[in-house]
Formats: structure tokens, C-alpha cells, sequence
């Protein structure tokens, strides 16, 4: 159990009590929401149970947040809809398709990726952690393509000390506004939570190292738009995302970190995970994955490269 007691500074007074424990405690919403409503939240002393409260400065907020191995057990689910692309003993290559979650959280133990491989393959439910089985990496939710999981607590112990000594490639395509300053790139800068919207991941001092490295694969200067080839060095919450934006190449579709452009439309951020490259952990042989633009962002394309033919 890990256990809470802030006191609300400048910058949080006025806050929603859910938003301010989900900041703080780096939490979905939801899951404070349940929090709050459950009556496990003090504020000076005194249990408040409308998530929707708004906190002032000074006041004492106490609460406590379970850890992962006293969440709910994950039901498996085969109504999930994604691909496994290669199954082997030890792991499984999935391409996922954007819109689906790929593990539970606090608060929300359904409809995730996670569900679907336990109805396919029972055992990774001892594999890895608890709330996150079998998940080596991890793809944002509007983000499509290749994901590499466990299927077994020595293939997962593998996989995880390929991915921290960066020894598994993870290639990504994604479509930005503008064009960047050069032809390829490394954006090197350190990112964390925001302190102006827990929502958001931002460039900060003290965040954790990321690095990402990009390559211009092609412009349509009328639509004033380009398609890059990235490669994730480390793997932060939204790192392409962040990181596109601070160069002020936000990617396309991305409502979080990008801007409003309404002369193209889409529903989720147009990034895509398109290769994977790993070394099975048996064999020692080179094992590599692609996966092709699914039919939303080929179709953009298509309508780019028509308007520039115009």
C-alpha cells in the first residue's frame, strides 16, 4: 500500500480532488475517481467523496493507492480483435490495432489487449507483473502496430534486460506538420509528467533520460506535412509524441501534444509501430518483424499525395 499525505501548493489550488490524485499519485482518473467515492480520501481530517471537490491551497490531502499485486484478477477475454503475426515458446509478436488499451489499470480491469492474450495463452498470467502480464513494452492507445510480449517468465526476463540495455529496435513511422530542420536527427532531451497537466508528459530538468532518433522519408509541401522513419533509444510515456512536438513537429492527429488543423482528419495520433528487431532468447538468432499502414493512415496519404498532384 502506498500511502499519500500532500499538502495542495499554488500551482494545484483550485484543482479537481480526482485530478489532483491522479497528478499526484500518477493514476488514471477513473481509478481516483473509484478512490475518492470509496471514501479513502481525507481532506484536513475529514472524508470527502465527490471527486469533482475542489481542493485550496493549504489543505491536507491523505489517501492511499493499493499496489499492483492487490488489483482485481484480469479476466481473460476473446472478443478482443488484434493479430499475432509470430508465436513461439517463449513470446508472442502482436500488431496491435490503435484504439486498444494493452494492460488494465486500477479501475478499469476489461477490454484491454492483455484480456485477449489470456483467453489465447492462459499461462502468461504468472509471467512478469501482476497487473501487466506478459507485457515486455508498451504502445499508447491510438497508436497502432508491433508489440512484443512474454509467454513465459524466462522469455520476459530476457526480453526486459534486451529492451534496458537497448538491444531491442523499435521503428516507428509517424506523419508531423512542417518539415524538421534536417534531413535526420536525435532529439535528446529528458522527459517527465507536467506539472501544468497531469495528462500531458512534457521536457523537464529532472525527468528520465529519452532519446529519439528520426530520418525524413518524405515532404508533401502543399499540405505542409512529412512522413518520418523513427527509432526509440529509451522508452518513455509519449515519448515520439513529446518529442516531435518540442521541435515544433507535432505529430499529425495527436490532440494531446499537437494543434488543431482541420484541412486533415483524424481520429488518433497518424504513428505507427512498423518494425521490430530482437534476438531470439533460445536461439541467438536475429529475429525481424514489419508491419504495414494500416488502411486510416494509408488512406490519408492517398488523399495527401492526390491534393499534391492537383
Amino acid at each position: 500500500m502506498n500511502e499519500f499525505n500532500e499538502v495542495v501548493p499554488d500551482s494545484l489550488e483550485g484543482e479537481r480532488l480526482d485530478r489532483l490524485l491522479a497528478f499526484i499519485g500518477n493514476i488514471s482518473r477513473s481509478e481516483a475517481s473509484n478512490i475518492i467515492k470509496g471514501g479513502e480520501v481525507l481532506i484536513n481530517g475529514k472524508v470527502v467523496t465527490r471527486p469533482s471537490f475542489k481542493v485550496t491551497l493549504g489543505n491536507l490531502v491523505e489517501f492511499s493507492i493499493r499496489d499492483s499485486e492487490e488489483l482485481p484478477e484480469i479476466e481473460a477475454d476473446s472478443s478482443i480483435n488484434f493479430e499475432i503475426i509470430h508465436s513461439d515458446i517463449d513470446f508472442l509478436v502482436v500488431d496491435k490495432p490503435a484504439g486498444l488499451v494493452v494492460h488494465p489499470g486500477a479501475g478499469n480491469s476489461s477490454g484491454t489487449l492483455v484480456n485477449g492474450l489470456l483467453a489465447l495463452s492462459p499461462n502468461i498470467r504468472d509471467v512478469g507483473e501482476k497487473n501487466r502480464p506478459g507485457v515486455i513494452h508498451r504502445l499508447d492507445k491510438g497508436t497502432s502496430g508491433l508489440l512484443l510480449t512474454a509467454n513465459t517468465n524466462e522469455g520476459y526476463q530476457f526480453f526486459v534486460n534486451e529492451l534496458s540495455e537497448r538491444k531491442i529496435k523499435r521503428v516507428y513511422q509517424a506523419l508531423v506538420w512542417g518539415v524538421p530542420e534536417g534531413p535526420e536527427g536525435i532529439i535528446d532531451a529528458p522527459i517527465g509528467r507536467s506539472s501544468k497537466n497531469r495528462k500531458k508528459m512534457a521536457i523537464v530538468a529532472k525527468g528520465k533520460n529519452a532519446i529519439t532518433t528520426y530520418k525524413l522519408k518524405e515532404s508533401w509541401p502543399s499540405s505542409n506535412v512529412s512522413l518520418l522513419e523513427l527509432e526509440l533509444e529509451t522508452g518513455r510515456t509519449h515519448q515520439i509524441r513529446v518529442h516531435l512536438s518540442s521541435i515544433g513537429n507535432p505529430v499529425v492527429g495527436d490532440d494531446l501534444y499537437g494543434s488543431n488543423r482541420k484541412h486533415l482528419t483524424l481520429r488518433r495520433p497518424f504513428l505507427h509501430a512498423s518494425k521490430l528487431f530482437f534476438e531470439h532468447p533460445r536461439t541467438g538468432s536475429d529475429c525481424k518483424f514489419e508491419s504495414p499502414l494500416p488502411e486510416d493512415l494509408k488512406n490519408l496519404l492517398a488523399d495527401i499525395q492526390s491534393n499534391e498532384n492537383l
